[in-house]
Parts: structure tokens; C-alpha cells; sequence
């Protein structure tokens, strides 16, 4: 099942599957960043207010605004 990043809580962990359409230059961030199709992450981190979320990716964390972390489609991964 697809879901956008922002639906995820604390400690799920999942894999990148692809992109919303539109908003090209922030996809090609996102990419640049390291978050390709098949790359597995955990959530690590909500800040006090919800914004932003911190994932830990290839061995770093990683902070996104739950805005721009919507870009992503992504599956969970079940424990």
C-alpha cells in the first residue's frame, strides 16, 4: 500500500517508492539527497509542533517539512 510520508508516525520504518506529480525542483532536492526509489528509511524524530520530521536514510538523519516530506510515496515496511 502506497502512503505519502507525512502519514507515518514515530519509528515506523519504510521504503521510498516514488514521487507526487508536480514540483519537479523539489524532487530533484529530494533525489540529490539521497531518497531514490527503494531506499529504506526509519522516522526518528517529530518536533514538538508536528513540523518538521526527522527520518535516519543511508546512515544520516535527515530533516524534512511535513509539506515537502508529502512529495514522497512511500510503503511500510512491517517489523
Amino acid at each position: 500500500m502506497t502512503l505519502s510520508l507525512r502519514d507515518m508516525i514515530l519509528g515506523d520504518k519504510g521504503k521510498v517508492v516514488g514521487f507526487q506529480a508536480g514540483n519537479k525542483s523539489y524532487r530533484k532536492k529530494l533525489l540529490a539527497m539521497g531518497l531514490t526509489p527503494g531506499t529504506e528509511f526509519s522516522i526518528t524524530r517529530y518536533a514538538p509542533l508536528g513540523d518538521p520530521v526527522e527520518i535516519s536514510v543511508r546512515g544520516y538523519s535527515m530533516s524534512l517539512r511535513r509539506d515537502e516530506a508529502a512529495t514522497l510515496l512511500v510503503e511500510k515496511i512491517e517489523p
